[in-house]
């Protein structure tokens, strides 16, 4: 059972001259663990970041920013990527700026912000990653049509589209298992300490 929980059922019922006491050691252990879930959350931002950019050791993107320029992406791929940098750039950042801030956080309301802040961090970082592997699969189905358009018919056109989107839906799908395993694990505990905090607040 969650060493939380112990302390919970423990704080409630115990004398009510110790409840102050009680209750400061609940917060500080849901501190703890708060600042220890965003902690990792950070550093397993930063291990994705340096696995997914270690992929060029491995695949020849000579070939694969040749085949870019054949369909005419190539200008689109370099910003797109410029642009991709900068936002996971700045989400790292604020991964690491939510768990300085958690760390020293000295009051109950004020942590309970912070872990709905991280949450919403989170949220938008994997919905950014989603948002840009839609785009980056639409802008080559858009060119690959136009590049053959000419020797395509229009059943031709719809099953082109059609495989790019059940292809597009399964890497998002599998990529969105891959955050359940990393993130959503870390991100149900975080939950589970805003609850504690929320019962926490609403018995002082």
């Amino acid at each position: 059972m969650d060493l939380l929980e112990n302390y919970k059922k423990a704080w409630v019922n115990q004398p009510e001259e110790n409840e102050k006491l009680s209750s400061l050691e609940i917060y500080k252990l849901a501190h703890s663990k708060s600042s220890s879930i965003v902690k990792w959350i950070f550093i397993i931002g930063i291990l994705e970041f340096v696995v997914l950019n270690s992929l060029y050791f491995i695949i020849d993107m000579d070939e694969a920013y040749a085949e870019y320029k054949k369909m005419g992406l190539e200008s689109f791929v370099y910003y797109s990527q410029i642009a991709a940098y900068g936002i996971l750039f700045y989400f790292l950042a604020m991964f690491y700026l939510n768990y300085k801030r958690i760390s020293t956080t000295d009051d109950t309301r004020t942590l309970m912000r912070k872990i709905i802040k991280t949450r919403k961090t989170v949220r938008n970082y994997v919905l950014f990653n989603f948002s840009y592997i839609a785009l980056i699969m639409i802008a080559v189905t858009v060119a690959s049509i136009n590049n053959n358009f000419e020797d395509l018919n229009n059943k031709q056109i719809i099953l082109t589209i059609v495989a790019m989107l059940i292809t597009t839906l399964l890497f998002i799908g599998i990529l969105w298992l891959f955050y359940q395993l990393l993130y959503g694990f870390l991100l149900r505990k975080l939950n589970r300490n805003y609850k504690e905090l929320a019962k926490l607040g609403e018995s002082n």
